[in-house]
């Protein structure tokens, strides 16, 4: 069963097109998260143990990434979600116009989000600089918590149902 962050959140197209490009964005958030870095601690790029770290490791469990990307997902359906189709005239499907739509706002949004310590740090600590669950854990939450600040929003779960309300 799909689990709806809202209750209108019925665009199937960009909820397929979000799931198929989710490998790619994973990628994308990290490479994204690794420049982050590099800019707020390390701008003059010198070597030492951590920035190695960072720098070399791709072997990382990304089930704590994805719920961050999952939550990401739903931000977006809930910001620019309309399941009213418009015309394209441009030979492109809608699939595609959603994927294009949405690579372009996640990669906006993680820069963005990359300007804060709070989120390079968090998002560190749950991916390349990953050491055990429960601080994986803990930075997951913080993580979750700081989005859902960044972008002024506020999930409630009620009656087993997650949703997703304007702060």
């Amino acid at each position: 069963m799909i689990q709806k962050l809202f209750p209108l959140d019925k665009n199937y197209i960009l909820r397929q097109a979000q799931t198929a490009m989710e490998e790619s964005m994973l990628n994308l958030m990290v490479l994204e998260l690794k420049k982050s870095y590099t800019a707020l601690f390390n701008p003059l790029m010198l070597m030492d143990k951590t920035f190695n770290q960072i720098l070399d490791t791709y072997d990382f469990p990304k089930d704590r990434l994805k719920i961050i990307y999952y939550q990401l997902c739903g931000i977006y359906r809930y910001k620019f979600g309309s399941n009213q189709l418009e015309l394209l005239f441009d030979g492109r499907t809608h699939f595609d116009k959603f994927q294009d739509d949405w690579a372009d706002q996640l990669t906006e949004w993680v820069r963005d989000l990359g300007h804060h310590e709070q989120y390079v740090k968090t998002m560190l600590r749950m991916t390349v600089l990953f050491d055990t669950d429960s601080r994986a854990e803990w930075s997951e939450n913080q993580c979750k918590a700081f989005i859902n600040q960044f972008f002024d929003l506020k999930i409630v779960k009620r009656k087993g149902e997650l949703k997703l309300k304007i702060a």
